[in-house]
C-alpha cells in the first residue's frame, strides 16, 4: 500500500465515531473510537511513521481493497489532509488549540503528554477525584475541571498540566464534587482553563477555526535550572496566613496574592531551600496546601494564583491557634531541625484575641512575623477585642512605626512590619525576605520544649508509700514526655531522697524521650525519713552542669515536712539559676513548699491533696516552665 492509501484509510477511521473500541494494531478494521484514536497518535511518533509508510503486507492490502470505499471529493480530501497534517504538527510537539474528546472515566495517569487541551463531556459529577487544586494522577481529569471550576456541568475544554508525586492531597468539596484525601501518589496534575477557543476536532467535515500559530519555545537558562534545589542560605518552613476577610475585600485580596506570589518567587523555595504553605483566615481558618505540596517556583505560583477570596470576619487569632498546632509536623511536612516561621498579614485589625494564640506559637518555637496593610477605618473600630494589638513604640527599636506587640516573637521591631497600602508592598519583598531568611535574628527557634534541664527531686520516705510513689513517678513522666528531649534538647535528670539522697540518672545519661521516661518509671522505691534541704543542696552540686537563666529547673515533689531546713538550699538553688517549683501532696505544709518555691509564689507553687489528682497538674507546670523560659531569653 502506498502512503496516500495509508493516510485515505487514517481518515476514514477519523470519520467514525461512538463505535465499540477496537485494537489500534488491527489494521483489517477500519473504524476505531475516536478519543482513543486521538491520544495515541499525538503520543505516538511511531504510529504516525507507521501510517506514513509504505506497506507491502499482502493480508494489509487484502483487507484495505476488501473494505467498501465511498466516493471522496477533491474538497473533501483537502479537508481530511488539512486535518491530518495538524494532527502530525500536533505529535511533533507544537502547541495548538484542539480540544482532545475525552471521557469522564479519563485519568491523568493516562496521558501521555504534558499541556493537553481536552474536551470533557456532561455530567462528570460522579467521577472519582483526589486532591484539590492539585490532584493525584488517578483522578478524573473532567471530574477535577468541574472540582477546580475550570469547566461546568454541562462540561467543556479544560488544559491539563502535569506535575511531579507529592504528599498529603486534601480534600475538600466544591462545585458540586467531594475530592478525596490520599496521602500520597506517584505524579499529580492541575486543571486550568484553555487560553483560547479551542478548536475540536470531531468527525465532523466542517471548517472550524484555524489554530493559532505554535508559540516559539523557549529555551530555559541554565541558571534557572540551577535555582530549582531552592536557596540554601534560607532553608524555612514557612507558613502564611493570609487575610481573607470581608475587611480586605475581593480587590485588595488580590493584590494580597500578587504579594504573597512576589515574596515567594524572592524566597526561591526548592526542595533544598524554603518550604512554604498557607492558610487563609475568616471566620474559621482554612488550610489551602501545606509545606511540602509546592516544592517548585512553577507549582507554588500556581496555587497562590489559584486562591479563593472567602469573606467573614478577620478571626487571626483562630488562624494563628490552628497553624501553630498542626501546621509543622512531621506529618504534615514539617522538616526537623528547620526554623518555623508564621507570616500573618492583616488588612486592619483582627476581630478576636491573639494573645493566646501567640503564646502558644512562641512556646512551639514559632517564628511569627506580623505584617500590618493599611490602617484600620473607623468602622472596624468597633469589631476589635484585643484593644492592645496596635500600639506605638519608640522609633528607635523599629524599622517601621508602628509594631504589633501581643502576637509577634519578640517585641523588638525586628518581628513586626507595617505596609502603608496594598498598592505599595513591591519595595517592602526584599527586606521582609531578608527578615524571613536570618537566621540568627529567628530567636524563637529556641523555645522550652527544646532547650531547658528539668530536675525531678522525688520524695521517697516511708509516709508515700510504693502504689502512691508509682503515681508520682506516672506524674513526672507525663512531664517529661511534653519536651523535646535529645542530645542537642531538652534533658531531664532525677534525684530521690529519704534522709539520704540517691542520683537516679544525670542529665546526660538519656537522649531520647523514650529512654528517660523508661528510667523514671524503673526507679526503686527507697522508703525512710523526709530531709529535703539536703537534698535540694545535694541536686543543686550533682544534677546541673549547663547554666543560663531560665534553662534549669527543679520540680521537688514530697507529701511531709521536711526535717531540715529547707529555704537556704532553695535559696543558693535560685542563686545559681536554677527555678525551683514545688509541688506538694497530702500532708505537706504550705510554708515549706512556698519556701521552696521560686518568685512569685504563687505561681510556682503546687498542692493536691490525692496522688491521683497529680496528673492535672501536668499542663500547669509545662506552661509555667514555659512562660519562665520565655520572660528569661
Amino acid at each position: 500500500m502506498d502512503s496516500s492509501s495509508c493516510v485515505d484509510l487514517f481518515l476514514r477511521w477519523l470519520s467514525c465515531s461512538n463505535r465499540p473500541l477496537v485494537n489500534l494494531t488491527d489494521f483489517s478494521v477500519p473504524c476505531v473510537c475516536l478519543d482513543l484514536l486521538l491520544v495515541h497518535v499525538i503520543t505516538s511518533p511511531t504510529l504516525l511513521l507507521l501510517l506514513l509508510s509504505d506497506f507491502s503486507s499482502s493480508e494489509l492490502s487484502q483487507s484495505v481493497s476488501g473494505a467498501e470505499m465511498s466516493p471522496v471529493s477533491p474538497v473533501t480530501v483537502l479537508l481530511r489532509l488539512t486535518g491530518f497534517v495538524l494532527l502530525i504538527s500536533l505529535a511533533l510537539g507544537s502547541e495548538s488549540s484542539v480540544a482532545f474528546p475525552v471521557t469522564c472515566a479519563t485519568r491523568g495517569a493516562d496521558l501521555r503528554q504534558d499541556g493537553l487541551v481536552l474536551l470533557c463531556p456532561p455530567d462528570c459529577s460522579q467521577a472519582k477525584v483526589f486532591g484539590s487544586g492539585t490532584y493525584a494522577a488517578i483522578s478524573s481529569v473532567c471530574g477535577a475541571a468541574v472540582h477546580r471550576g475550570v469547566v461546568g456541568p454541562s462540561g467543556g475544554a479544560a488544559r491539563v498540566d502535569k506535575l511531579p508525586g507529592r504528599h498529603n492531597y486534601m480534600g475538600s468539596y466544591a462545585h458540586g464534587i467531594q475530592s478525596q484525601a490520599l496521602a500520597r501518589w506517584s505524579s499529580s496534575f492541575i486543571v486550568s482553563k484553555a487560553v483560547h477557543d479551542p478548536l475540536e476536532l470531531s468527525s465532523g467535515t466542517g471548517t472550524g477555526t484555524t489554530p493559532l500559530p505554535a508559540k516559539k519555545q523557549v529555551k530555559k537558562s541554565s541558571v534557572k535550572k540551577a535555582l530549582t534545589g531552592g536557596n540554601k542560605d534560607c532553608q524555612m518552613d514557612i507558613a502564611v496566613v493570609t487575610d481573607s476577610s470581608n475587611n480586605i475585600g475581593q480587590r485588595r485580596f488580590n493584590l494580597q496574592k500578587n504579594f504573597i506570589a512576589k515574596l515567594a518567587a524572592m524566597l526561591r523555595v526548592g526542595p533544598t531551600g524554603p518550604h512554604v504553605g498557607l492558610v487563609q483566615a475568616s471566620d474559621a481558618p482554612r488550610t489551602e496546601f501545606l509545606l511540602t505540596n509546592y516544592t517548585q517556583p512553577k507549582e507554588l505560583m500556581f496555587a497562590i494564583k489559584e486562591l479563593a477570596f472567602l469573606g467573614g470576619d478577620t478571626n487571626t487569632g483562630k488562624a494563628i491557634m490552628h497553624t501553630a498546632e498542626t501546621f509543622f509536623t512531621q506529618d504534615n511536612g514539617g522538616r526537623r531541625g528547620h526554623p518555623r516561621v508564621m507570616v500573618v498579614l492583616i488588612d486592619g485589625w483582627p476581630s478576636d484575641d491573639l494573645e493566646q494564640a501567640a503564646m502558644l506559637a512562641r512556646e512551639s518555637g514559632i517564628n511569627v512575623f506580623m505584617v500590618s496593610v493599611a490602617k484600620p477605618a473607623p468602622e472596624e473600630l468597633g469589631m476589635v477585642q484585643d484593644k492592645d494589638f496596635m500600639k506605638k513604640v519608640p522609633t528607635s527599636l523599629l524599622w517601621t512605626e508602628e509594631a504589633v506587640l501581643t502576637a509577634v516573637c519578640r517585641d523588638n521591631g525586628f518581628f513586626t512590619y507595617l505596609i502603608s497600602s496594598w498598592f505599595s508592598t513591591t519595595k517592602h519583598v526584599k527586606p521582609l525576605t531578608q527578615r524571613l531568611c536570618s537566621l540568627d535574628g529567628l530567636l524563637c527557634s529556641k523555645t522550652c520544649y527544646n532547650s531547658v534541664n528539668i530536675g525531678f527531686l522525688i520524695d521517697g520516705s516511708s509516709s508515700v508509700g510504693e502504689g502512691n510513689f508509682r503515681l508520682v513517678l506516672e506524674f513526672l513522666a507525663g512531664i517529661a514526655r511534653s519536651f523535646d528531649i535529645s542530645d542537642v534538647g531538652s534533658r531531664i535528670g532525677a534525684v530521690q531522697f529519704t534522709y539520704d539522697q540517691r542520683l537516679e540518672f544525670s542529665l546526660s545519661e538519656h537522649s531520647d524521650k523514650e529512654a528517660a521516661v523508661s528510667a523514671l518509671r524503673r526507679i526503686h522505691y527507697m522508703s525512710g525519713g523526709t530531709a529535703t534541704g539536703q537534698a535540694i543542696l545535694y541536686t543543686t552540686q550533682n544534677l546541673f552542669r549547663r547554666t543560663g537563666p531560665g534553662r534549669n529547673f527543679l520540680i521537688v515533689v514530697t507529701d511531709g515536712q521536711s526535717y531540715d531546713d529547707v529555704r537556704s538550699p532553695a535559696l543558693a538553688a535560685q542563686k545559681q539559676g536554677i527555678t525551683i517549683f514545688s509541688v506538694g501532696v497530702a500532708w505537706a505544709p504550705l510554708d515549706d513548699l512556698r519556701a521552696m518555691a521560686s518568685e512569685p509564689k504563687e505561681s510556682h507553687t503546687f498542692f493536691s491533696r490525692e496522688f491521683t489528682s497529680l496528673s492535672e497538674l501536668v499542663p500547669l507546670l509545662v506552661r509555667g516552665i514555659c512562660r519562665d523560659f520565655t520572660e528569661n531569653n
